[in-house]
């Protein structure tokens, strides 16, 4: 029996700037953002973080606690 998994707008948003992120790094040709000239200064890496966060909490804000 298939399990079937429904992803919240969150996990949309998360998939989304994941694809985006792995297009800009095949377009580049690098395997990773750390490899990248821009990786300090890339809106489109920090917009992927930041979907990762938002993941995580669904939105609800707060600090990195570990």
């Amino acid at each position: 029996m298939a399990e079937t998994t429904v992803l919240d707008e969150w996990q949309l948003a998360l998939k989304e700037k994941k694809r985006e992120l792995e297009a800009c790094q095949k377009e580049r040709q690098l395997t990773s953002c750390l490899k990248c000239e821009k990786l300090l200064d890339c809106q489109l890496r920090d917009a992927y973080v930041k979907a990762v966060y938002d993941s995580m909490n669904k939105g609800t804000g707060g600090g990195f606690e570990f």
